[in-house]
């Protein structure tokens, strides 16, 4: 039975049986008993479903993986300790030293720090493209080693709205896939499975819980990429791997499980980059809620985003459902019922204007977080984005006198009352 996104929000990943508990029990435990050795054997051979160490894989972070893969309308997901191990990961997964990766160049900053400094350290080397880039200039940055091509919905905090299908069809003519980071979106409003992306990962700390409470990532897989037909691309999946017994993923676990297969039995037995029981289920309650917050989130955002456009004391507003915005024709495509809560501005007056504008907020808190049920703000260039210099920062959107306000669930009048004063601390 087919349920609507809200149904599976609430109810979605976990089903208790009789006398079992309502809600997904949390099993904090590092490891799992078992009679036999050869019953263990079966686990570490892959011939068998189960658990025998936290470390790989957990419960209840499997039940609230399903959850998630669910919203996004994908065949198999797995639950990270953060965003940035969700993204390390969905890429790493598919690329090594000497292969190649296209990026969208207006991505989150620790990203792309991730990707240009850290990854690039690791042998795989990134090119980073516009978004709007022509597609000449797309199809240019392509390589025979190309192994994926990674974008975000909406960028953070560039308020770029990505256009997913030009970018998976540019993937696809190469044989590689397209790896969207859904984050500020949700599935509730974008669903970039049904846009051609082949694997959507999200940093779970930002609405998915929505409360400032736990730290997480998730990666999905659409389960819709044929491997084997560029099998020459994806030794990793598509031939024997010998640190896990000659196994060969596709072949054992087909389209629909093997990317996430090999990801637990290689990545996660490596780096241990697991989300703890415990987190994963304050991530379950925060989905619980997912569909009404969203809703309330952008209402809120566009509502900001309308009174600092009328402003004199703002000298632009970037929000991708407000009217004449850059990105408003593709936020109506991928993103008809709303596209997020935040809402990036910049004040009259630069740098220190936009610092002196936060110092007087007295709602919103400044802080190095987004997309929560509480408004908070930030100054990207003197935080998340302070690693980069001037010509990088402006490759990614990123301007001085740039504020990325992240509108809560509070009442809008006030938010707007409180940007209000604060604005008028510049006069």
């Amino acid at each position: 039975m087919s349920k609507h996104i809200e149904t599976t929000c609430v109810q979605g990943g976990y089903t208790p049986g009789n006398g079992e508990p309502r809600q997904i029990p949390i099993i904090q435990s590092t490891t799992f008993k078992y009679d036999t050795s050869e019953d263990m054997g079966k686990l570490f051979d892959l011939e068998a479903s189960g658990y025998f160490y936290t470390r790989l894989q957990n419960p209840t972070n499997d039940f609230v993986a399903a959850k998630i893969a669910a919203l996004e309308g994908g065949t198999a997901a797995m639950l990270t300790s953060s965003g940035q191990a969700a993204s390390f990961f969905s890429v790493f997964n598919l690329a090594s030293a000497g292969d190649h990766v296209v990026a969208s160049s207006t991505i989150y900053g620790g990203t792309y720090n991730l990707f240009a400094v850290t990854m690039k350290r690791m042998g795989i080397d990134f090119t980073f493209v516009s978004p709007d880039c022509t597609d000449e200039e797309l199809e240019a940055a392509f390589r025979p080693n190309t192994k994926a091509v990674f974008g975000e919905t909406i960028a953070n905090p560039a308020l770029v709205v990505l256009d997913i299908e030009r970018f998976a069809k540019a993937a696809h003519a190469h044989g590689v896939p397209l790896i969207i980071d859904n984050t500020f979106a949700t599935p509730v409003n974008c669903r970039p499975i049904e846009w051609g992306a082949d694997i959507v990962v999200h940093s779970t700390t930002k609405y998915m819980d929505g409360h400032g409470a736990a730290v997480g990532g998730c990666i999905v897989d659409s389960g819709k990429f044929d491997w084997m037909a560029h099998a020459e691309k994806f030794p990793g999946l598509c031939t024997p791997d010998e640190s896990y017994h000659g196994i060969t993923y596709v072949t054992k676990f087909g389209n629909g499980a093997a990317y996430i297969t090999k990801a637990t039995a290689q990545l996660m037995r490596d780096f241990g980059a697991i989300q703890a029981p415990q987190n994963a289920f304050l991530l379950n309650l925060g989905l619980e809620s997912l569909h009404v917050r969203m809703a309330r989130h952008c209402e809120n955002g566009l509502a900001v985003a309308k009174y600092l456009s009328q402003s004199d004391m703002v000298d632009w507003v970037r929000y991708p459902d407000l009217p004449g915005d850059k990105y408003y024709e593709l936020a109506q495509k991928y993103l008809p019922n709303g596209s997020c809560g935040v809402v990036s501005f910049g004040v009259k007056g630069g740098r220190k204007a936009a610092e002196n504008f936060m110092k007087h907020l007295r709602i919103a808190a400044i802080e190095t977080h987004v997309a929560d049920a509480r408004t908070c703000c930030l100054h990207p260039a003197s935080a998340t984005h302070r690693q980069m210099n001037d010509e990088e920062l402006r490759n990614c959107g990123i301007l001085p006198e740039l504020v990325r306000f992240s509108c809560g669930i509070e009442n809008a009048d006030d938010l707007i009352a409180d940007i209000d004063q604060a604005l008028a601390a510049n006069r």
